[in-house]
């Protein structure tokens, strides 16, 4: 049996207790500063507010203040922060880390550098003096927390530095609904399943496009198809500038199907597709968690760094163009259909 601490009782950290208790481990699940409601919901009735399901009977629930208390004797470390935790995490939990203890996360995101060089979350940790001795994994993939709790088949990737600690990693958390696969290629599963949440806006477009011709509930197929295969065409390019492998994008573009069925990033680009403006829809989803706007800038803004150095070409990404000039410049929906078109001579 490990020890098994969860900083963060998010969504997926929360969910990821599952697998992990109905394995045999001691779990142990610690709430950030923003999770206190939610972590004195479950000492009451193990009900998780926000997922909205009863945790298993013995997961045991801590406040921040009581973090290194969670952390002392623990076997491995989850990180379940979002992104817009990041910097909480390198500042007020990996400098009370073990550099002897593996340390995965399920945050999804990226940092764009001044070159357009994007930097995965477990290499900005990596880059801090607390976190430069760590062993770094992370988590990526088309798995959605509430369903994983429901123990929906799911299929995601755990990514690090070492193979051996990654088998470690695989050997606590896999069930016959929970399925890992295994890479050293960290750039490749993080970047992949980080630009998902750009293109899952600019695919949910589709959505309000419909709606705003023939009302509410209306759905064209079609137009939501093109916008995902120009997705997959774009992440694909991004992948390769990222320096990630070609086969990372079943993690992208698998993560990307899950996020325009449904949650916040569908529900922003639906928005915007109706006609709202970006203004507008940024205050109808006010307290919404939208890291899809981030990373949908982020993303922009390196491939324009990349393109004034002559390593891209912003022609070649039409689609994220469009999104940045809809939640950047208040430009409205006109989906720049003909830049999609190519022609395949072999």
């Amino acid at each position: 049996m490990a020890i098994m601490t969860f900083i963060g009782a998010g969504q997926m950290a929360s969910a990821l207790t599952f697998p992990a208790f109905e394995n045999g481990h001691e779990v142990r699940l610690v709430g950030t500063p923003l999770d206190r409601e939610v972590i004195d919901g479950l000492k009451k009735d193990n009900f998780h507010i926000n997922l909205k399901r009863t945790l298993h009977d013995g997961v045991k629930y801590y406040q921040v203040e009581d973090m290194e208390k969670a952390i002392d004797g623990a076997d491995v470390i989850l990180g379940g922060v979002s992104s817009f935790g990041v910097d909480w995490f390198a500042e007020e939990v990996l400098p009370k880390l073990s550099k002897d203890v593996p340390v995965i996360t399920v945050t999804k995101g990226m940092i764009d550098r001044e070159d357009g060089t994007m930097m995965t979350y477990p290499d900005f940790w990596r880059s801090t003096e607390a976190g430069k001795d760590l062993n770094l994994n992370a988590i990526g993939g088309p798995c959605t927390s509430y369903e994983l709790a429901d123990k929906d088949n799911s299929a995601v990737a755990f990514c690090g530095k070492d193979i051996d600690t990654l088998r470690y990693l695989k050997s606590l958390f896999e069930t016959d609904y929970y399925h890992i696969s295994l890479s050293t290629d960290v750039t490749g599963v993080e970047c992949a399943v980080a630009l998902k949440n750009a293109y899952a806006l600019g695919v949910s477009l589709a959505v309000g496009l419909a709606e705003k011709r023939e009302g509410i509930g209306a759905i064209h197929y079609n137009s939501q198809a093109a916008l995902f295969g120009q997705s997959v065409r774009e992440m694909r390019k991004l992948l390769a500038l990222a320096g990630g492998q070609d086969d990372n994008i079943v993690y992208g573009a698998g993560d990307l199907y899950v996020t325009i069925f449904g949650g916040r990033t569908r529900k922003i680009g639906t928005l915007l597709g109706r006609g709202m403006s970006f203004d507008d829809a940024m205050k109808e989803l006010a307290g919404v968690t939208l890291e899809s706007i981030v990373i949908a800038t982020r993303t922009a803004r390196a491939v324009k760094a990349l393109a004034k150095n002559g390593k891209a070409d912003t022609k070649d990404f039409p689609l994220l163009m469009h999104v940045d000039e809809i939640i950047n410049q208040g430009k409205p929906v006109n989906i720049p259909w003909t830049s999609f078109e190519t022609e395949t001579i072999l």
